[in-house]
């Protein structure tokens, strides 16, 4: 298959975006900008090793805390980032977005009240659609090294100032290590009586794969970040499959790429398992600036090092469908339009013969 006919066709194909982190997206210019207008208080070889995929990440969270510390300081800071992202995405025919935003350092660390910091990120939304066509949807994630209250406070924030459209659900991340899901069920519990989607970040950082079955049973998520460890429990990760839970999955994944021999890391992730489990799963970029990808790229890797076919990325594309927080009345119309898209770019690309599916999806 020719790289460069592969690469025009993905670019094409539309997409949603399930798992991406707000300061994950930020451009390095934007961010020069901040770090200067903050008097540079993060040194410029923090910031290029931020811009700079490595084997091993060094000083992320330093970089990542310092946007809440030190970098954005009012709301029009937040509205470009949002738009930026959003303007970054459709580029890559991403019509659909979810992304996530931590509320907890913004408002302890930034000093921004939720309900202002939440309205310049909805306006940011609002404008990408009317100007770009995207349509995006904001999930207010828990910092998971934060307290267990600060999370019930933070669901809180959301409940009482609740944006329907474009505020739709919560999620939780940061590290994983040593802050099980469990220790966040009230904030779940009161997200779900809400009536938000919840989503957590789960089985991510090589933690056990009873992470996973805790965030779907006991937190009662509607779906699950990465999740890798649900193949170390195949008759778990059957019901998962039997359930129809969705895992957005990250072929950028850090952990594994520093942890894996670099000859076997694609032979031996997970990602490449999940399929024939009966998963369903959904490619994402998580952290474009800090993964170095787009979400073009991501899409690649899951048949350049990952080995699946063009009818397993139609069926990854129709899981993001549904397995996104819109109506669904949107997403019958979505299925319908974008399987037809689909295959009318395959059907008219220079591509070779397509690649045989692996999973069958």
């Amino acid at each position: 298959m020719p790289p460069a006919a592969l690469d025009e066709f993905l670019r094409a194909i539309p997409k949603v975006e399930l798992h991406c982190h707000l300061f994950g997206t930020v451009r390095k210019a934007t961010f020069e900008a901040l770090n200067a207008r903050a008097g540079s208080p993060l040194a410029q070889e923090e910031i290029e090793g931020f811009y700079t995929r490595g084997e091993k990440p060094v000083g992320v969270l330093r970089v990542l805390r310092a946007l809440d510390a030190e970098l954005v300081r009012s709301p029009d800071d937040l509205y470009q980032l949002t738009y930026e992202y959003l303007e970054d995405a459709a580029s890559h025919s991403v019509r659909h977005a979810e992304f996530s935003w931590n509320p907890t350092g913004t408002v302890h660390a930034s000093g921004i009240a939720y309900p202002v910091a939440q309205d310049a990120i909805v306006r940011a939304i609002q404008d990408a659609r009317h100007d770009l066509g995207i349509s995006g949807r904001l999930i207010a994630a828990i910092d998971r090294e934060a307290s267990p209250e600060a999370a019930v406070e933070m669901v809180d924030w959301v409940l009482t100032h609740r944006r329907e459209e474009e505020v739709v659900g919560i999620g939780i991340d940061y590290r994983e290590n040593d802050r099980p899901p469990e220790m966040f069920l009230e904030a779940y519990r009161r997200a779900r009586q809400g009536g938000l989607k919840t989503t957590a970040h789960a089985g991510e950082f090589g933690m056990p794969w009873t992470n996973v079955r805790t965030a779907v049973e006991l937190l009662e998520v509607d779906r699950i970040d990465h999740g890798y460890t649900v193949v170390d429990q195949p008759e778990f990760a059957r019901e998962c499959a039997e359930r129809g839970v969705l895992f957005t999955v990250v072929p950028t994944n850090s952990y594994y790429l520093r942890t894996l021999p670099p000859e076997r890391w694609a032979l031996d992730h997970p990602i490449r398992k999940m399929p024939g489990l009966g998963l369903r799963i959904h490619p994402n970029t998580d952290d474009p600036t800090l993964h170095k990808v787009t979400p073009t790229q991501a899409w690649a890797m899951m048949v350049r090092d990952f080995g699946f076919g063009l009818d397993d990325l139609r069926g990854f594309m129709l899981n993001g469908l549904d397995g996104a927080w819109i109506a669904d009345s949107r997403r019958r119309k979505w299925r319908d339009e974008w399987a037809a898209e689909f295959d009318a770019l395959r059907d008219g690309s220079s591509l070779d013969t397509p690649t045989p599916s692996m999973s069958g999806t």
